[in-house]
């Protein structure tokens, strides 16, 4: 049937907005579109393209895994359940001078006309990837079901027996290159008998011998000097390759001759801006792997771009070699191009802590080429303000934050027993960091001073990269403490609160850890491991240093922390098709106190809910365990523990134009390994932690600017430890808008 936007309207405007009513009507908005005419700008003579399946005469063969070779895909679904984007588009009229029917179709997806060729060319694509893959008797057919304009096609693969390697022959018709393939190649042979026969195999052993000759001198070969033979004649499933490796032809008219091994003669460094080169002449030989006199080396050329790469001062690196006449000499030509030196940004953003709205902006200074070694200093002056609400009893009820922080960072490793070679091989950056932060609150004031010197490193392109906080040390201070504030938590003898009066003391904190992390286009993991105060807790054991009253050890007379903190992430993306993913996480952090110290650090401890975590909550407002917060002044305080679960499982699918939706499910919550008694049910215990797992879920919006992404997550509580009744214990079974948490954020949750 064919519904005009205007019954649309009218619908809408009789949804009812209660409770779960909420729920239902939006799925009855959703279906209601997605059931509008979809064949309304589908010709007489054509059929929309319904739906795609596929299977396999061979039980054993994953008929799916071909699915990336369709030549014409039905409309795309959100969340791979409903056409909406092509019900948008067919609430649009059929004048496109009116504003509404364009945008509606701008925003929607036209419709797919079935194609009998491109149907056809997908059993070609399927037939040759098959092929390649072993199958050399593979077939394909297709079946196409038309039903009131609608085109259903279903393709059958047949993929038949799958062939293995019988034999293998390397001919090699360059006998000079025989001694370095038979020393570096031959012992690593990808190609063996019994194994399928793959074309991305025999592709995958081109690239590996040609690697092997590029980086042993080789300048002119590539894979292309290398092509195979293969037999099927008198085998039933089986095949004999052949690979030949033929003599260097510049051309198809050339003469055959042998491969030339080339040397690298003079190495020139050279402006890319017509200009003086603002790099001193120890940096740019520091960064080229490429030697004088050496042997040339593909590798070396990559590991040479790969290191001006990371140079702040550098825009592009341009590296091309020339030929000396009648040699088998080469120039190395540098070409650098560098970026202007310095630099000023300013970001502004939007704030919101548990409902407190509010506003920041940060002003920051680069200077990328400070000694001319590409040195980067920096400085960042933030400010932020915040109106708290629900605040008694206080003079001032607003918060505002200063910070300001420098930043020095040297693309080189500055520490000592480290050989050139391996300074050159690895990509390090030492970094010297200051900052102080003012912290003014209704209810205290707090200072930060924070210094610290790290190395980071790499060990390559897809390699895991590293984090070493050689030392970090941070020095809290609290230099007023509202009288009201003392008055009710800090010196009430009937509410003192163990937690609270040690985050509210002046503490130092001395640390060092490593920081690992690893991506790729499917998987992340990042895992952080870091001790605090041993080395001071020592050096006072040591000189048998006075306790203070508490019976800590202090430096200046300001006791110090000692812990040992771990932390684990990981998240795996699953394609689903070209408009959906499933993303899914997992994070376990855990952290103990000890020896100097009962109680972690404010600083160090976890916190849950909000809008990276378990976002049907606001931040800091689950836990620890069943713990249920009562007073929302101090509830930030009491809300927090020595270890953090986070699951999360995240559907996104793409809307139109820049905007993406996502609806999610999270599960976690924090513990207290020791049993405090001011944060009673929150102490982490094997026979009742998956009991307490709060578990939240909702929709959410991001839109997609390039170079950041804006989200808004709309959560609701699905289980809550918290609870008093069992009504309170599944919040699903009775949904309310105003137990909805809205979280702005920038960035992906993970």
């Amino acid at each position: 049937m064919n519904i005009n936007l205007v019954l649309l309207v009218k619908m809408l405007s009789k949804v009812k907005i209660k409770s779960a009513s909420i729920t239902l009507g939006m799925i009855a908005i959703l279906a209601f579109i997605s059931s509008c005419s979809s064949t309304k700008f589908i010709a007489d003579d054509d059929c929309l393209l319904k739906s795609c399946t596929i299977s396999s005469d061979e039980k054993s063969f994953n008929a799916k895994s071909l699915e990336p070779y369709y030549a014409q895909r039905p409309n795309s679904k959100w969340f791979s359940l409903i056409k909406l984007p092509l019900g948008i588009y067919s609430l649009s009229g059929r004048d496109s001078t009116k504003w509404i029917n364009r945008t509606l179709r701008r925003i929607g997806e036209s419709p797919v006309v079935f194609d009998s060729l491109k149907t056809k060319k997908s059993c070609d694509n399927m037939v040759s990837a098959m092929k390649s893959m072993g199958y050399l008797q593979a077939d394909a057919s297709y079946n196409v079901a038309k039903k009131n304009k609608k085109a259903t096609v279903r393709y059958t693969i047949n993929p038949n027996v799958l062939y293995y390697v019988d034999s293998v022959k390397y001919v090699i018709e360059d006998e000079t290159l025989l001694p370095l393939l038979e020393e570096k190649a031959f012992k690593g042979k990808l190609l063996k008998r019994g194994i399928p026969f793959s074309t991305s195999t025999l592709d995958a052993e081109r690239k590996r011998i040609a690697q092997i000759l590029l980086n042993n001198g080789y300048y002119k070969f590539n894979k292309d000097f290398i092509h195979y033979v293969v037999d099927t004649i008198g085998k039933s499933n089986r095949v004999d390759v052949e690979l030949h490796l033929i003599k260097y032809r510049s051309s198809n008219n050339s003469p055959e001759t042998p491969h030339k091994k080339y040397i690298i003669n003079n190495i020139y460094f050279r402006s890319g801006d017509d200009k003086k080169l603002p790099l001193r002449k120890r940096v740019l030989y520091n960064n080229t792997v490429i030697a004088p006199d050496a042997l040339f080396c593909s590798e070396d050329v990559q590991n040479t771009y790969n290191n001006f790469a990371r140079l702040q001062a550098v825009r592009y690196t341009n590296i091309h070699f020339e030929e000396l006449p009648d040699t088998n000499l080469l120039d190395c030509n540098v070409q650098i191009s560098t970026r202007k030196p310095n630099s000023i940004s300013f970001q502004p953003e939007g704030t919101n802590t548990a409902g407190d709205f509010g506003a920041a902006a940060s002003l920051t200074y680069t200077n990328n080429n400070l000694f001319r070694g590409s040195e980067t200093f920096s400085v960042q002056l933030r400010g932020a303000y915040e109106a708290i609400k629900g605040l008694e009893g206080y003079q001032n009820e607003n918060y505002v934050e200063y910070n300001i922080e420098t930043k020095l960072a040297f693309p080189r490793i500055i520490a000592p027993f480290l050989s050139e070679r391996f300074r050159k091989k690895n990509r390090m950056k030492s970094e010297l960091l200051f900052s102080y932060n003012m912290q003014n609150r209704p209810e205290f004031h707090r200072r930060v001073l924070t210094a610290a010197w790290r190395y980071h490193w790499s060990m390559g392109r897809k390699k895991p990269s590293y984090r070493f906080d050689f030392l970090d040390i941070n020095y809290v201070h609290m230099p007023w403490i509202s009288a009201t504030f003392k008055k009710e938590y800090l010196d009430d003898a009937s509410n003192r609160n163990a937690i609270l009066r040690y985050n509210y003391e002046d503490i130092f904190i001395l640390r060092t850890g490593l920081n690992y992390s690893f991506s790729d286009s499917k998987n992340a993991l990042r895992s952080n491991v870091e001790i605090g105060g041993n080395l001071l807790y020592g050096i006072s054991n040591l000189f048998k240093a006075r306790r203070n009253a508490q019976n800590q050890y202090t430096l200046f007379k300001i006791a110090y922390a000692q812990y040992v903190k771990g932390d684990i992430d990981y998240t795996r993306l699953v394609k689903i098709d070209t408009k959906n993913t499933l993303a899914l996480h997992f994070g376990l952090g855990v952290a103990y106190p000890y020896g100097n110290s009962k109680i972690l650090p404010f600083e160090k401890r976890y916190f849950s809910g909000g809008a990276n975590s378990v976002r049907g909550w606001n931040v800091r407002a689950l836990g620890p365990g069943k713990f249920k917060g009562k007073d929302g002044r101090i509830d930030f305080i009491n809300q927090t523990g020595d270890m953090k679960l986070d699951m999360n499982m995240e559907l996104r699918t793409f809307l139109f134009w820049k905007f993406n939706c996502a609806f999610f499910v999270d599960a976690g919550n924090i513990w207290t390994l020791k049993n405090y008694k001011d944060q009673p049910g929150g102490q982490f215990k094997f026979n009742e932690f998956y009991k307490q797992i709060a578990v939240g879920y909702g929709l959410g919006l991001r839109l997609n600017l390039d170079y950041f992404i804006m989200r808004v997550d709309f959560g609701m509580k699905a289980v809550d430890p918290a609870y008093d009744t069992n009504k309170e214990h599944f919040p699903i079974t009775n949904p309310r808008l105003k137990d909805m948490t809205l979280h702005f954020a920038v960035g992906m949750p993970f």
